[in-house]
C-alpha cells in the first residue's frame, strides 16, 4: 500500500487553505473553486484549524449567522487531529474512524502543513490496493 507521502504526491498538489481572519463566504468560494469539503485554516505555515461543510451547516446556518460577516476563526474546528508523513494509510483510516472525522491534515517534522487527506482518499487507495491484489492472484492462478 502507498505511504502517506506517496498518496499526497499523487494528489493534484494544490492545497486548499484560508487564513483565520477571512470570511466564511470566502471560505465557501474557495471550497467551491477546489471542489473540496474542507479547508485547512493556516496562519502562515502554522495549522490553526479546519473549516468544513459541517462547520458551516452547524455553526453558521443553524445559528443564523451571516457568511459575509462571520470570520472563519469564529466557526472553525480549532482542536485538530493531524498526522505526520510517517503514518500509514491504515493508521490514518483508524484515526478517522475512531475520531469520526472526514479530513486529516498532514504536517511535516517542523509542524508545517504539507497536505490533507480525506475519507475519499483513503477509500480510493484501499480499493486500488485490493484491485491490485486480486489481479496478482488471478495471474498466479492462471499460470
Amino acid at each position: 500500500m502507498k505511504t502517506l507521502k506517496q498518496l499526497l504526491e499523487s494528489k493534484n498538489g494544490n492545497l486548499a487553505s484560508i487564513a483565520p481572519e477571512q470570511t466564511v463566504l470566502r471560505a465557501l468560494e474557495i471550497m467551491a473553486e477546489y471542489d473540496v469539503g474542507a479547508l485547512l485554516v493556516c496562519d502562515g505555515k502554522h495549522l490553526a484549524g479546519v473549516f468544513s461543510e459541517r462547520d458551516y451547516a452547524r455553526k453558521v446556518i443553524l445559528q443564523g449567522k451571516s457568511s459575509k460577516h462571520t470570520k472563519v476563526s469564529e466557526v472553525m474546528s480549532g482542536k485538530v487531529v493531524y498526522v505526520t508523513l510517517d503514518r500509514t494509510i491504515e493508521e490514518c483510516m483508524a484515526i478517522m474512524t475512531d475520531k469520526h472525522i472526514r479530513h486529516l491534515p498532514v504536517l511535516d517534522d517542523q509542524h508545517n502543513v504539507v497536505g490533507i487527506v480525506s475519507v475519499g482518499d483513503m477509500i480510493k487507495e484501499t480499493i486500488s490496493q485490493q484491485k491490485f491484489i486480486i489481479e496478482q492472484l488471478e495471474g498466479y492462478i492462471a499460470s
